[in-house]
């Protein structure tokens, strides 16, 4: 009964988000029509995602490398992340904040494909090492990706309110997945009305939270009258309900900026 109640819900909030699309195909100003559509998506996760886990819009996101994100439709920061820059709802993250990003796309192709896969490539290259340990504690790792890593790497999904057949996107996406590493392909992929592509064991049939050497890629279509958001926010709490990170290290941001003079000295 409870996931049926829940299923319902999710039904009417899907009829809602198409609604608010439909609507926004008025907007004249092509930009207006695309952040209206990731506004509607974020409003989405913030109400899924786990309580220390945020959506934010509008953030660009360093590395203490002094490299930098391309522009983000959607990052998924932790609810501490200390704010770098907030100007007129523009942030700057650190890296180490970050656990994941959503590409919105309005109408899901090829082209578009090639164009998440390749931002979320380049948001996963970015180093996360600025942090300070926990003394007395036992070091925390998180399997992903066929490795472990000492830190939550950041997930990366795309989200569309329509697009091409989902087979169809399957195959752009395998022709982008093929020739690179596990590491840079995205989590899985989403289609408002359609269903969804994830990564699983192709003797079993398990999916998986993210892609691995040798994983199959599956088309998960959805219920006629369910949509995606059931399946997706089942998906989000199990991808981010373990999201973790220690405490943030700014030195290594303020590279060679001088903090100051030592100008005097006493000794007891």
């Amino acid at each position: 009964m409870t996931q049926e109640k829940l299923g319902r819900i999710l039904a009417s909030v899907a009829k809602r988000m198409r609604a608010d699309f439909e609507q926004s195909r008025n907007f004249h100003h092509n930009g207006e029509a695309g952040t209206s559509r990731e506004l509607l998506i974020r409003e989405f996760l913030s109400g899924y995602l786990p309580s220390h886990v945020e959506a934010i819009h509008n953030a660009e996101v360093i590395a203490a490398t002094g490299d930098v994100s391309p522009q983000c439709d959607i990052v998924l920061i932790d609810r501490d992340t200390p704010p770098f820059t907030s100007l007129q709802g523009y942030r700057v993250i650190p890296n180490e904040c970050v656990y994941g990003m959503v590409e919105v796309k309005t109408k899901l192709d090829g082209q578009q494909i090639v164009d998440a896969c390749n931002k979320i490539s380049r948001m996963r290259s970015l180093a996360k090492g600025s942090y300070r340990p926990i003394a007395g504690t036992l070091p925390r790792s998180t399997r992903a990706y066929g490795r472990k890593w000492d830190y939550f790497p950041t997930s990366g999904m795309i989200v569309a309110f329509d697009g091409l057949n989902l087979d169809t996107i399957a195959q752009h996406l395998m022709g982008w997945c093929r020739s690179r590493n596990p590491v840079e392909w995205p989590d899985s992929v989403w289609v408002a009305g359609r269903g969804h592509l994830q990564w699983g064991d192709p003797k079993t049939g398990a999916l998986f939270r993210s892609p691995m050497a040798g994983a199959s890629l599956y088309q998960v279509d959805c219920l006629p009258d369910q949509d995606i958001l059931l399946t997706l926010a089942l998906h989000l709490n199990i991808h981010f309900s373990d999201a973790w990170m220690n405490p943030l290290d700014l030195i290594p941001y303020s590279g060679a900026t001088p903090l100051g003079n030592i100008s005097n000295r006493w000794t007891i």
